[in-house]
Protein backbone atom coordinates (compact mmCIF):
# COMPACT_ATOMS: atom_id res chain seq x y z
CA UNK A 1 0.00 0.00 0.00
CA UNK A 2 1.47 3.59 -0.77
CA UNK A 3 2.16 5.48 1.89
CA UNK A 4 -0.08 8.33 3.24
CA UNK A 5 1.09 11.77 3.91
CA UNK A 6 -0.85 13.93 6.50
CA UNK A 7 -1.12 17.57 6.16
CA UNK A 8 1.52 19.94 7.59
CA UNK A 9 1.91 23.45 8.27
CA UNK A 10 4.76 23.61 5.77
CA UNK A 11 6.22 21.45 2.62
CA UNK A 12 8.48 18.58 3.47
CA UNK A 13 12.21 18.17 1.31
CA UNK A 14 15.01 16.87 2.15
CA UNK A 15 16.87 19.95 0.75
CA UNK A 16 14.80 22.08 3.17
CA UNK A 17 17.47 23.62 5.63
CA UNK A 18 17.51 22.70 9.22
CA UNK A 19 16.25 25.79 11.65
CA UNK A 20 18.99 26.57 14.34
CA UNK A 21 17.93 28.27 16.67
CA UNK A 22 20.30 30.20 18.78
CA UNK A 23 18.15 30.29 21.75
CA UNK A 24 18.46 26.89 23.21
CA UNK A 25 15.77 27.75 26.29
CA UNK A 26 13.29 27.97 22.73
CA UNK A 27 13.71 24.59 22.37
CA UNK A 28 13.80 22.59 26.01
CA UNK A 29 12.78 23.30 29.24
CA UNK A 30 13.95 25.03 32.19
CA UNK A 31 16.13 22.60 34.61
CA UNK A 32 15.16 22.38 38.10
CA UNK A 33 17.98 24.47 39.26
CA UNK A 34 20.58 22.47 41.77
CA UNK A 35 18.11 20.84 43.27
CA UNK A 36 19.23 16.68 43.84
CA UNK A 37 17.51 13.60 42.25
CA UNK A 38 17.16 10.64 44.88
CA UNK A 39 18.40 7.45 43.42
CA UNK A 40 18.44 4.11 44.17
CA UNK A 41 19.17 0.62 43.39
CA UNK A 42 22.46 -0.99 42.17
CA UNK A 43 21.39 -1.01 37.92
CA UNK A 44 20.77 2.82 38.45
CA UNK A 45 23.29 3.85 40.66
CA UNK A 46 26.28 2.32 38.70
CA UNK A 47 25.31 3.00 35.38
CA UNK A 48 25.37 6.95 37.31
CA UNK A 49 28.42 6.13 38.19
CA UNK A 50 29.88 4.97 34.73
CA UNK A 51 28.20 8.67 33.20
CA UNK A 52 30.73 11.17 32.77
CA UNK A 53 27.59 13.66 32.28
CA UNK A 54 26.47 12.69 35.60
CA UNK A 55 27.62 14.59 38.58
CA UNK A 56 27.08 12.69 42.30
CA UNK A 57 26.68 14.79 45.52
CA UNK A 58 26.47 12.18 47.76
CA UNK A 59 26.36 8.42 48.08
CA UNK A 60 25.24 6.25 50.92
CA UNK A 61 25.56 2.64 51.08
CA UNK A 62 25.89 -0.80 52.85
CA UNK A 63 29.45 -1.64 53.30
CA UNK A 64 28.55 -5.02 51.47
CA UNK A 65 27.38 -2.94 48.42
CA UNK A 66 29.98 -0.32 48.71
CA UNK A 67 32.76 -3.12 48.48
CA UNK A 68 31.31 -4.68 45.13
CA UNK A 69 32.14 -0.51 43.70
CA UNK A 70 34.90 1.10 42.30
CA UNK A 71 34.21 4.44 43.72
CA UNK A 72 36.30 7.53 43.15
CA UNK A 73 38.56 8.93 45.92
CA UNK A 74 36.48 12.51 45.77
CA UNK A 75 33.11 10.88 46.49
CA UNK A 76 31.51 11.76 49.22
CA UNK A 77 30.10 8.10 50.56
CA UNK A 78 28.57 7.21 54.07
CA UNK A 79 28.16 3.87 54.77
CA UNK A 80 24.53 2.98 56.29
CA UNK A 81 22.55 0.86 57.18
CA UNK A 82 19.53 -1.06 55.05
CA UNK A 83 16.98 0.46 58.27
CA UNK A 84 18.38 3.66 57.67
CA UNK A 85 18.75 3.92 53.40
CA UNK A 86 14.96 2.33 53.66
CA UNK A 87 13.83 5.67 55.13
CA UNK A 88 15.35 7.93 52.78
CA UNK A 89 13.68 6.27 49.39
CA UNK A 90 9.80 5.67 49.22
CA UNK A 91 7.98 3.41 51.08
CA UNK A 92 9.09 -0.41 49.87
CA UNK A 93 11.24 0.83 47.23
CA UNK A 94 14.13 -1.68 46.70
CA UNK A 95 17.34 0.14 47.31
CA UNK A 96 19.45 -2.68 47.16
CA UNK A 97 21.86 -1.45 49.34
CA UNK A 98 22.99 1.84 47.49
CA UNK A 99 21.08 5.42 47.57
CA UNK A 100 22.60 8.78 46.10
CA UNK A 101 22.04 12.25 45.40
CA UNK A 102 23.06 13.43 41.69
CA UNK A 103 22.58 16.48 40.22
CA UNK A 104 20.40 16.25 36.95
CA UNK A 105 21.54 15.48 33.64
CA UNK A 106 22.54 17.72 31.11
CA UNK A 107 20.30 19.30 28.89
CA UNK A 108 20.00 17.63 25.53
CA UNK A 109 18.88 19.65 22.22
CA UNK A 110 16.76 18.59 18.92
CA UNK A 111 19.97 19.92 16.81
CA UNK A 112 22.38 17.50 18.16
CA UNK A 113 20.73 14.59 16.22
CA UNK A 114 19.67 16.39 12.96
CA UNK A 115 21.98 15.20 10.52
CA UNK A 116 20.16 15.34 7.24
CA UNK A 117 22.98 13.70 4.89
CA UNK A 118 23.39 10.81 7.53
CA UNK A 119 22.62 7.52 6.79
CA UNK A 120 22.01 6.31 10.17
CA UNK A 121 18.20 4.67 10.19
CA UNK A 122 18.03 4.36 14.03
CA UNK A 123 14.95 4.83 15.37
CA UNK A 124 13.95 7.92 17.25
CA UNK A 125 11.23 8.17 19.79
CA UNK A 126 8.69 10.98 20.34
CA UNK A 127 6.54 10.97 23.72
CA UNK A 128 3.20 12.87 22.67
CA UNK A 129 1.89 13.54 26.78
CA UNK A 130 3.45 10.45 28.19
CA UNK A 131 3.40 11.41 32.03
CA UNK A 132 3.41 7.96 34.22
CA UNK A 133 6.91 7.79 35.22
CA UNK A 134 6.69 4.41 35.09
CA UNK A 135 5.85 3.75 31.87
CA UNK A 136 8.90 6.33 31.05
CA UNK A 137 11.21 5.00 32.49
CA UNK A 138 10.43 1.85 30.99
CA UNK A 139 10.27 2.98 27.81
CA UNK A 140 13.90 4.47 28.15
CA UNK A 141 14.94 0.36 29.00
CA UNK A 142 13.29 -0.47 25.37
CA UNK A 143 14.96 2.31 23.40
CA UNK A 144 18.48 1.21 25.03
CA UNK A 145 17.55 -2.33 23.96
CA UNK A 146 16.77 -1.50 20.70
CA UNK A 147 19.77 1.33 20.08
CA UNK A 148 17.58 4.22 19.65
CA UNK A 149 18.57 7.62 18.63
CA UNK A 150 17.13 9.44 21.52
CA UNK A 151 13.45 9.65 23.56
CA UNK A 152 11.95 13.56 22.60
CA UNK A 153 9.13 14.47 24.96
CA UNK A 154 7.02 17.83 25.84
CA UNK A 155 8.85 19.33 28.45
CA UNK A 156 5.49 20.48 30.22
CA UNK A 157 3.93 17.23 29.68
CA UNK A 158 6.47 14.38 30.74
CA UNK A 159 7.52 13.41 33.94
CA UNK A 160 10.69 15.56 35.70
CA UNK A 161 13.97 12.98 35.85
CA UNK A 162 13.41 11.08 39.21
CA UNK A 163 14.62 8.34 41.42
CA UNK A 164 11.36 6.33 40.00
CA UNK A 165 12.06 6.72 36.44
CA UNK A 166 15.69 6.08 36.92
CA UNK A 167 14.72 2.16 38.69
CA UNK A 168 11.67 1.86 36.03
CA UNK A 169 14.72 2.52 32.98
CA UNK A 170 17.47 0.03 35.24
CA UNK A 171 20.32 2.16 33.71
CA UNK A 172 19.19 3.47 30.38
CA UNK A 173 18.62 6.80 32.19
CA UNK A 174 22.19 7.24 31.84
CA UNK A 175 22.57 5.59 28.50
CA UNK A 176 19.66 7.09 25.94
CA UNK A 177 19.70 11.15 25.30
CA UNK A 178 16.42 12.17 26.59
CA UNK A 179 15.50 15.37 24.25
CA UNK A 180 12.80 17.84 25.66
CA UNK A 181 11.06 20.50 23.61
CA UNK A 182 8.80 23.11 24.40
CA UNK A 183 6.88 22.95 20.88
CA UNK A 184 6.37 19.05 19.80
CA UNK A 185 5.09 19.94 16.53
CA UNK A 186 7.68 22.24 15.79
CA UNK A 187 10.08 19.55 16.72
CA UNK A 188 8.37 17.03 14.49
CA UNK A 189 9.14 19.63 11.50
CA UNK A 190 12.50 19.82 12.52
CA UNK A 191 12.93 15.63 12.43
CA UNK A 192 10.60 15.72 8.95
CA UNK A 193 13.66 18.14 7.43
CA UNK A 194 16.51 15.91 8.95
CA UNK A 195 14.65 13.26 6.60
CA UNK A 196 13.15 11.42 9.19
CA UNK A 197 9.85 9.57 8.35
CA UNK A 198 7.22 10.14 10.98
CA UNK A 199 5.09 7.74 12.17
CA UNK A 200 2.37 7.82 14.24
CA UNK A 201 1.08 4.80 16.21
CA UNK A 202 -2.90 4.44 15.71
CA UNK A 203 -4.90 1.90 16.53
CA UNK A 204 -7.29 3.02 13.59
CA UNK A 205 -4.87 3.24 10.83
CA UNK A 206 -5.00 1.11 8.09
CA UNK A 207 -1.40 0.27 7.61
CA UNK A 208 0.81 -1.92 9.95
CA UNK A 209 3.71 -0.42 11.38
CA UNK A 210 5.91 -3.36 9.45
CA UNK A 211 4.80 -1.90 6.04
CA UNK A 212 5.37 1.67 7.72
CA UNK A 213 9.16 0.75 7.99
CA UNK A 214 10.69 0.11 5.08
CA UNK A 215 13.75 1.72 3.74
CA UNK A 216 12.88 4.94 6.36
CA UNK A 217 14.69 6.68 8.94
CA UNK A 218 12.36 6.47 11.24
CA UNK A 219 10.92 8.56 13.96
CA UNK A 220 8.10 6.61 15.76
CA UNK A 221 5.22 9.02 17.22
CA UNK A 222 3.20 7.64 20.65
CA UNK A 223 0.49 9.16 22.58
CA UNK A 224 -0.42 8.67 26.24
CA UNK A 225 -2.72 5.60 27.51
CA UNK A 226 -6.39 6.14 26.91
CA UNK A 227 -6.36 9.38 24.69
CA UNK A 228 -3.52 8.55 22.18
CA UNK A 229 -1.52 10.90 20.21
CA UNK A 230 -3.39 14.30 20.25
CA UNK A 231 -4.76 15.47 16.50
CA UNK A 232 -2.45 17.92 15.91
CA UNK A 233 0.41 15.40 16.58
CA UNK A 234 -1.29 13.17 14.51
CA UNK A 235 -1.03 15.47 11.68
CA UNK A 236 2.25 16.23 11.88
CA UNK A 237 3.09 12.61 11.54
CA UNK A 238 4.11 11.31 7.39
CA UNK A 239 1.78 8.38 7.89
CA UNK A 240 0.00 6.28 10.69
CA UNK A 241 0.53 2.69 11.44
CA UNK A 242 -0.35 0.29 14.13
CA UNK A 243 0.57 -2.84 16.24
CA UNK A 244 -1.49 -5.89 14.28
CA UNK A 245 -2.77 -7.10 17.75
CA UNK A 246 -5.76 -9.51 18.67
CA UNK A 247 -9.26 -7.41 18.12
CA UNK A 248 -9.96 -9.32 21.59
CA UNK A 249 -6.98 -6.51 22.81
CA UNK A 250 -7.95 -3.05 22.42
CA UNK A 251 -4.98 -1.78 23.16
CA UNK A 252 -1.19 -1.90 24.57
CA UNK A 253 0.41 -0.37 27.74
CA UNK A 254 2.51 2.30 25.95
CA UNK A 255 5.41 1.08 27.29
CA UNK A 256 4.75 -2.24 26.15
CA UNK A 257 3.94 -1.04 22.36
CA UNK A 258 7.19 1.37 22.82
CA UNK A 259 8.77 -1.70 23.04
CA UNK A 260 7.00 -3.79 19.79
CA UNK A 261 7.86 -0.54 17.96
CA UNK A 262 11.11 -0.08 18.61
CA UNK A 263 11.95 -4.43 18.02
CA UNK A 264 10.55 -3.62 14.80
CA UNK A 265 12.05 -0.71 13.91
CA UNK A 266 15.41 -2.48 14.64
CA UNK A 267 14.51 -5.78 12.38
CA UNK A 268 13.70 -3.57 9.43
CA UNK A 269 17.08 -2.02 9.81
CA UNK A 270 18.73 -5.03 10.04
CA UNK A 271 17.59 -6.26 6.82
CA UNK A 272 18.23 -3.12 4.84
Amino acid sequence: MAKRRLPVNQPRGKSAPIMRRTDKSARAGAKSGNKSIRLWGRHPIVAALDNPERTIRHLWGTREALATLDLPSSLTVTPSGPADMAGMVPHGAPHQGLVADVDPLPDRFLDEFLNPDSDDRRAILVLDQVTDPQNVGAILRSAAAFDAVAIVTQDRHSPPESGTIARAASGALEIVPWVRVVNLARALEDLAEAGYWRIGLAGEADDTLGAALGGVRPALVLGAEGPGMRQNTGTHCDQLARLPISPQMESLNVSNAAAIALYAAAEARAKG
